[in-house]
């Protein structure tokens, strides 16, 4: 089926939405993107791109628009809290070299994104808050302000609280995790090399890596705690309170979380992953189809995989439809798959019992010093996936 001359309507211009519309428009659709903020940001700060993310960011032509503002990766460094001994290290030296791992700022990606969305003819709609989804042949999203948008295919990549994602599925109820993380940007004043660390401490683990070419430090904290927080990336706290969470954590880290000004807290929420990913004339992407925990770093690369095989479906098929629902199947397992080594990966980093964090980290710190590249090997499922490749997506071998 060509797309030449479709009419496909985006919801959100995060990430996912955005790279759907650039591989919808280089197909040929006439995409537009409604986007409900006053301008198109992100709010969180840094973003890991692994091999198989940035697969699809270079087969859309952006690799080096992502190089001049991203830091390659080196390693992934997993430490001890007390004197943030290293336990082990993944080299992603070891990867392929066409397999690459970047870090950069959230909205240096949107900007290279919606550029490129631009360029392509795709036409970016601020201040278009959705109120509900309605499928159909000629589907429609009514908005808050009374207005309405039709398109021949709309596509939800409105995040967490999706209204087309409500459309398909109904409403479903998250539940809070005990889990809360802060988020904060300081400036790279302990020459950060260019490597994620991780360190991991009873009930609690910060992870820390370099942004902006070397010049900032991206900072997640996360704590496992009974008290509710509100889902959402918007709400402020005291820095002193991330300070005395991480009071005991050692190396780098005080002077780190010293520097820190401004801080973000956030609940973490754990969502079903959705049962219908489309319906006639709509279908959904990233967060609105597999929200996830941030344990693995894969939720926006999730998304960006999730827009590539959307639109390679919907190019290869000669009904809508059919399309949507070959979609549907490709993806399905691989992100369920994900989102629960993701739900699962905080109990490992978070070991309270001293004798079996020691045992935990002992056996570790072997397994990478005698195997460094069966413990990176570990997460070839993930890193060399390919859905460039071909639609199914594949192990590159």
């Amino acid at each position: 089926m060509t797309l030449l001359g479709m009419n496909i309507g985006v919801l959100g211009g995060g990430i996912g939405g955005l790279t759907a519309a650039l591989a919808l428009a280089q197909r040929g659709a006439q995409v537009t993107v409604l986007e409900q903020a006053e301008q198109l940001r992100e709010v969180g700060a840094g973003i890991q791109i692994s091999p198989n993310g940035f697969c699809v960011l270079r087969a859309l032509g952006l690799d080096k628009a992502i190089r001049a503002c991203a830091v390659k990766g080196e390693a992934v460094e997993l430490r001890d809290y007390k004197a943030a001994r290293l336990v082990t290290r993944l080299d992603l030296g070891l990867l392929d070299e066409d397999q690459e791992y970047f870090l950069l700022h959230r909205a240096d990606l949107i900007d290279v994104l919606a550029k490129a969305c631009r360029e392509s003819g795709v036409a970016i709609r601020l201040l278009q808050e959705a109120e509900t989804v309605v499928l159909g042949p000629k589907p429609r999203v009514e908005m808050v302000n009374g207005d309405h948008f039709t398109a021949d295919l709309i596509i939800g990549a409105d995040g967490l609280h999706s209204v087309a994602r409500k459309a398909l599925n109904g409403t479903s109820a998250p539940f809070f995790t005990r889990q809360t993380a802060w988020r904060a940007v300081v400036p790279n004043t302990l020459s950060h090399p260019n490597v994620t660390r991780l360190y991991m401490g009873p009930k609690r683990h910060l992870v820390s890596y370099p942004l902006r070419g070397g010049e900032f430090v991206n900072i997640v904290a996360v704590q496992e705690r009974m008290d509710w927080v509100d889902e959402g990336w918007s709400h402020k706290d005291d820095p002193d309170n991330l300070r005395a969470a991480f009071a005991d954590f050692g190396g780098e880290v005080p002077a780190l979380l010293a520097q820190v000004t401004d801080v973000n807290l956030w609940g973490l929420f754990r969502h079903p992953v959705a049962q219908k990913w489309f319906g006639e004339g709509v279908a959904i992407l990233g967060d609105a189809a597999h929200p996830t925990l941030p344990f693995m770093a894969q939720g926006a690369v999730m998304a960006i995989e999730d827009a590539w095989v959307l639109a390679d479906c919907l190019a290869t098929s000669e009904v809508t439809s059919v399309g949507l629902a070959m979609y549907q199947s490709k993806r399905q397992e691989r992100c369920t798959k994900i989102v629960a080594q993701a739900s699962g990966s905080a109990r490992k980093y978070h070991i309270s019992f001293p004798p079996i964090r020691w045992a935990a980290h002992t056996g570790l710190g072997m397994f990478g010093a005698m195997s460094p590249k069966k413990m990176l090997g570990q997460f070839d499922w993930i890193y060399r996936f390919d859905v460039t490749s071909n639609v199914d997506g594949s192990i590159k071998s």
